[in-house]
């Protein structure tokens, strides 16, 4: 196969105000950003709201390999198989973040005959919403240290600032910093560091906001951090809220844009998937879902991270109901959780989980199992999409057709990444059928539940853990947090996507074990609070050969190297 890069570049789009007229989007709320992209303003959502309702379908996936599994490319190419049994789809997606996209992981277009084109656009700028993000973010921070500088009149504690920088560039160096060295004009040196800009709160509550005075409301609630008498510092507090409420004017409003088959699709913010929500835009997903007959969205990493996320969060603030989920696994996810295989991000997967062996994909089907129980949990009925390789064998995917049999779930083989919504038409069918049953959609735990409970009830049925375990500090937080009335917030579990458990290196369902939460933090502007539980990473490093080394523009002057 060509390269994604030249798949996209050789695509035949559709006008924008065609695919505009296919998901039923008014004219009149279309932006455009040239040809390729246009804003839809927040109007959308009450002109459209009298139309009916699509079915609403999460696309999850088993706990990943270091190289993903493929959902971005399952959602895209599910949405253009739906067109393929002549139904109307309309999916949501993150916007990547240019830190992997320049790293490792490359881009989030999806991949093969399934993307969202222009890829290009995608995967760098877009509309420039990451960008207003940091912008906003860092205003904040910059009124900070002036307040700070200016004679500290609310008394904050130098010692107990949350508010960090971002930048959304993958960069090692930027964890830790000093800042305000120099003259005594200079500022007033204190710690500090920058996250990537997929981890700022502001980030999340882009995503999880309704409205843009829902936005504005919350940025006035973000906690940058505590008094000398231990009292919480907002951003309201510091005048910095009405200021990065007008950077993020516009981008609150979802981007349109097309798959290669000429499938709409939203994409709209890109919140970080193992400390906050993982998840695409509530506004997006309240103009989607009055677009056509079904309205597909992604949630990051596996189904205990994004899933649980996209439910007791998302769900929550958003209202809608999910009447299905995709499990997407693969046959190397499966022989991986066999916990035989040493997989490295970068380098290429082990030659013998390249054999047939579909004894081993039985081997490593605790995986597989739990996450279908972690979306039933919830009261959805869970489809599971084999998103096939071509070097898988037949027999692997009858085995794992064989364990989905077992957990009496439905499963299709789908081969979009090959053949675009034809080879995925199977799997839009039994989605379908899923979608017409009965949903008994659930929330994990009532917002009256102590904090405690709450993360108890994510961790035991979510997880398999059979206890929770607390630092000192982490009591006192969890204390502070509902008598500062925090209490009633989600949870937003931060741990590792690439186990069940808080261990990395733990394959398969574990139990028996217990989550340990040695930190807790509030998001209060995006509504929720995040325990964390192990070393979690906001800003990731370069590894020694990242993408960026192959990113380039050819002899002809167009980009090479994106993925």
């Amino acid at each position: 196969m060509k390269p994604d890069i030249e798949i996209a570049r050789a695509a035949e789009m559709l006008p924008l105000t065609d695919i505009a007229t296919k998901a039923n989007i008014p004219q009149e709320c279309l932006e455009t950003y040239g040809t390729g992209i246009a804003k839809v303003s927040l109007d959308a959502i009450e002109k459209m709201a009298d139309r009916p309702k699509a079915k609403y379908i999460l696309v999850s996936a088993v706990t990943p390999t270091p190289f993903g599994e493929g959902k971005t490319t399952t959602t895209v190419g599910l949405g253009q198989g739906f067109a393929h049994r002549n139904r109307m789809a309309m999916i949501s997606l993150r916007q990547p973040s240019m830190g992997p996209t320049f790293g490792i992981k490359g881009g989030a277009a999806g991949g093969g005959f399934s993307q969202v084109v222009p890829m290009e656009l995608l995967n760098l700028h877009l509309t420039g919403d990451m960008h207003a993000v940091t912008a906003a973010h860092n205003m904040c921070a910059a009124i900070l240290d002036a307040h700070i500088f200016h004679g500290n009149k609310l008394d904050i504690d130098l010692h107990n600032i949350t508010w960090r920088r971002v930048l959304d560039i993958n960069d090692r160096a930027l964890r830790n910093i000093v800042v305000g060295l120099g003259t005594r004009l200079d500022g007033v040196p204190r710690q500090t560091g920058f996250d990537i800009t997929a981890a700022s709160e502001l980030m999340a509550l882009l995503a999880l906001s309704v409205s843009t005075d829902d936005m504005r409301a919350r940025l006035g609630r973000v906690v940058v951090g505590y008094t000398r008498e231990g009292e919480p510092v907002t951003a309201e507090q510091l005048r910095a809220a009405g200021s990065a409420a007008v950077i993020l004017r516009d981008a609150i409003k979802p981007n349109l844009m097309q798959t290669l088959e000429g499938t709409p699709a939203l994409v709209h913010t890109g919140p970080f998937g193992n400390i906050a929500t993982g998840n695409s835009s509530v506004v997006g997903d309240l103009i989607g879902i009055h677009s056509g007959d079904y309205l597909i969205t992604e949630a990051g990493f596996g189904a205990d991270m994004g899933a649980e996320r996209f439910f007791n969060i998302k769900c929550r603030v958003s209202g809608l109901q999910p009447d299905a989920a995709v499990l997407v696994t693969t046959v190397r996810a499966t022989k991986s959780q066999s916990g035989k295989h040493r997989i490295v991000a970068g380098r290429p997967l082990p030659e013998e989980m390249l054999i047939e062996n579909p004894d081993e994909v039985h081997e490593g089907s605790a995986n597989l199992r739990k996450q279908i129980a972690n979306i039933a949990v919830h009261g959805v009925s869970p489809v599971v999409a084999i998103n096939a390789f071509p070097t898988d064998h037949p027999s692997e995917h009858q085995a794992i057709a064989e364990i989905c049999e077992e957990e009496g779930v439905r499963c299709a083989v789908s081969t979009h990444f090959m053949d675009g919504g034809a080879g995925a038409a199977g799997l839009a069918e039994v989605v379908e059928e899923a979608a017409n049953e009965p949903s008994n959609f659930a929330l994990l735990y009532r917002d009256d539940a102590s904090l405690e409970d709450k993360i108890a009830a994510v961790a035991t049925k979510v997880y398999g853990a059979q206890d929770v375990s607390y630092t000192a500090q982490a009591k006192r937080q969890l204390g502070t947090y509902e008598a500062a009335g925090f209490g009633n917030l989600p949870v937003c579990i931060a741990k590792t996507h690439l186990s069940l458990s808080s261990d990395p290196a733990l394959r398969g369902a574990p139990t028996g074990w217990t989550l340990p939460v040695r930190e807790v933090r509030a998001s209060v502007g995006a509504g929720f609070l995040y325990p964390i539980c192990g070393d979690m990473r906001t800003m990731p490093g370069l590894g020694s050969a990242p993408a960026a080394f192959d990113i380039d523009f050819d002899e002809n002057g167009e980009i090479v190297g994106l993925f």
